[in-house]
């Protein structure tokens, strides 16, 4: 038997050897080694044998019937001394027969694990979520697969009546130090680093006594929902960074062509159902898993990356960033048909909880677009900023129909005809959101809704969204068209943090959450706004802080009249917000986004003489002086914000 296998080019294991080479028995062609299974036995192995396997610290199986006496008493110990290496160098070079002496001066002795066939198939389990653990456990051990796990995986795994291992019997050390050191052992990173085909490796697997683990199923300590959680210390947060299991991951997904690594629940029954084809698991999956492994990682450091720079970081840009993102959706086309496109949502630690349209939930209608995600976004930032409730449309990212609910004057109802009647050709085809819960009547007032234009042809939208609708409530929207997309989201006012791409590189800034009520404004005229011109004022300047620059929004009675976007000139907008507001011009009041560089003749001689009544702006030109006596000639109150602008590219 021996002699066949020393033929051929393989790895023979010994099983539970005591291995003292001070007493071991010399035989006249080598040497008598122990044997555990196959009954309580021995085996003679040539002393050329023995070197070429390094059996010093190896492990074999002993086949029935080979073995002929009794194994030590105690064989859970073994000698250091290499029985190869105390063989003379032509014999441990050429298998040749000779005498064994081996030293006594190396008689230390260490605890070993316990060994495992090197035939037999490992799957190591360690996992914080257990969804769907009872299933991968019993799949994987139908398979034939050896389970080892760890703490709270091994004890539930367990409780499922399914035998399982612990991972000291790799390793031949207790877990330590409240589980910080259990898996970070050769024990286990041999068994998911060695490659099978290569000799050397499965050689010093085997001097070493290191199973195999053909799959790893891992997924990391929850450190975001803890980091998350209200009054969190920074101990708990730092305790929460897994070590091991990253290390695990890694070292099985760089292995991926040999072991299989998964990191997500979600892909157990894909994997086990690989798990259990004539023959296993394709090298096509193994390699996506490793991605998957590879960007669980990724995510999960940029997490521990992110927190611990807002415990250190004194609130400076952080040094180096890394976003983790997951993709929600692939969209229908970019911003033209011929573009790919997707949306994905924002994993980091500071959009927690933020609500927004990233995280918005589809009710209904068509799938959404890449243009009908800025357009949503653009409509409902802006109705969110308001904090009466409103009706916003938007249409190409620009409002071109705002207004409020004004106590005893005007619901909702009305507030959703007044954002229409600002511009009703630009609504049509829209976007319409809404800061408050939708109600079965305003439900039906947007399905029934005629145009201004001609009160005959019914309003059409490409997206509604608010923060909830009743049940009946969204039962009537859904009947207004089979493409509306009715989009549920959390209240998202501008806050954080935003980034924007540029070619090569990312422009950072914190969002521009500043409101009216943040703001000190001054009256630079001699005449003095009402109070009523006031609160117009105001509303005019939340308008325009969410229109493209150059920005004019014209307003009158919480209701947007005109605005004008985008133009490369400050007097072309006011022209087209003039232009837009028509006939209810007359008694409203202007807001710009931006200082006026002249006056005279220009932006604000025009609007004062188009009926303008009260004008605010940043100030800090100039000619400020100028914009002052303009509206001193026409009697029209102007106002500063301090020099606070509201740019927006």
């Amino acid at each position: 038997f021996f002699r066949k296998m020393a033929s051929t080019p393989r790895t023979v294991a010994f099983s539970r050897v005591s291995l003292c080479a001070s007493s071991l028995p010399l035989t006249r062609t080598g040497i008598r080694i122990p044997c555990a299974l196959g009954g309580r036995s021995t085996v003679d192995v040539s002393r050329g044998f023995a070197s070429n396997l390094n059996v010093a610290a190896s492990r074999f199986r002993c086949p029935a019937g080979l073995c002929r006496s009794g194994i030590p008493s105690n064989p859970s110990k073994v000698s250091l001394a290499s029985i190869g290496s105390a063989l003379p160098s032509t014999h441990r070079a050429t298998r040749r027969a000779g005498h064994f002496r081996a030293s006594r001066a190396s008689r230390a002795t260490v605890a070993l694990p316990s060994a495992m066939s090197s035939s037999t198939r490992h799957a190591l389990i360690s996992v914080s979520d257990k969804t769907d653990l009872e299933a991968l456990a019993r799949g994987l051990h139908g398979a034939g697969y050896v389970l080892v796990s760890t703490g709270g995986s091994k004890a539930a795994i367990a409780g499922y009546g399914i035998p399982v291992k612990g991972v000291e019997e790799l390793t031949g050390f207790p877990e330590m130090m409240d589980g910080r050191v259990k898996t970070l052992h050769p024990g286990v990173h041999g068994g998911l680093l060695a490659r099978r085909d290569d000799e050397s490796h499965m050689a010093a697997a085997a001097s070493h006594n290191i199973s195999m683990i053909d799959v790893l199923v891992v997924n990391l300590y929850p450190f975001r929902a803890t980091v998350t959680k209200p009054g969190v210390s920074y101990a708990d947060g730092v305790e929460n960074i897994d070590i091991g299991g990253p290390a695990m991951i890694r070292a099985a997904a760089k292995n991926h062509a040999h072991v299989s690594v998964v990191v997500d629940p979600s892909d157990y029954a894909d994997f086990l159902g690989e798990v259990s084809q004539e023959g296993g698991v394709s090298q096509a999956k193994r390699g996506y898993l490793a991605w998957k492994a590879f960007q669980h990682c990724s995510s999960y450091d940029a997490l521990v990356s992110e927190w611990l720079w807002g415990q250190v970081g004194n609130g400076a840009m952080q040094p180096e960033v890394t976003v983790p993102m997951r993709l929600k959706e692939v969209t229908r086309y970019g911003e033209n048909s011929h573009q790919k496109a997707a949306i994905y949502s924002d994993e980091s630690l500071r959009e927690h909880g933020s609500g927004g349209v990233g995280s918005a939930t589809q009710h209904h209608g068509k799938e959404m677009s890449y243009n009908n995600y800025l357009d949503a976004e653009a409509a409902f930032s802006m109705a969110s900023d308001f904090k009466d409730p409103c009706c916003v449309i938007v249409k190409h990212t620009n409002s071109c129909g705002v207004s409020v609910v004004k106590e005893g004057e005007r619901d909702l109802l009305e507030a959703y005809r007044c954002a229409v009647r600002a511009d009703p050709i630009s609504a049509f085809g829209g976007i319409v959101a809404f800061n408050t819960t939708i109600d079965e009547d305003m439900a039906r007032e947007i399905r029934e809704f005629r145009s201004p234009t001609d009160g005959e042809t019914r309003m059409f939208y490409e997206i509604v969204i608010a923060p909830g609708y009743t049940e009946k409530g969204l039962e009537v929207l859904k009947g207004k068209s089979k493409t509306l997309r009715i989009l549920e989201a959390k209240p998202r006012a501008p806050s954080g943090i935003g980034f924007r791409q540029v070619s090569a590189g990312w422009l950072s800034q914190e969002a521009d959450s500043l409101t009216p009520e943040d703001i000190e404004f001054t009256c630079v005229s001699e005449a003095q706004p009402t109070p009523a011109q006031l609160d117009d004022l105001k509303f005019a300047w939340l308008c325009v802080k969410h229109v493209k620059s150059n920005a004019i929004t014209i307003a009158k009675d919480g209701r947007l009249l005109g605005m004008g976007s985008g133009q490369p000139n400050r007097v072309k907008s006011v022209e087209i917000s003039i232009e837009k507001a028509g006939e209810e011009v007359e008694g409203s009041v202007l807001a710009s986004d931006a200082f006026f560089p002249f006056s005279w003749g220009d932006s604000v001689e025009k609007a004062c003489q188009a009926g303008v009544k009260a004008i605010v702006h940043p100030g800090g030109s100039m000619r400020d002086q100028d914009a002052i006596d303009c509206c001193n000639k026409y009697g029209v109150v102007l106002m500063t914000s301090g020099g606070v602008r509201h740019f927006r590219h």
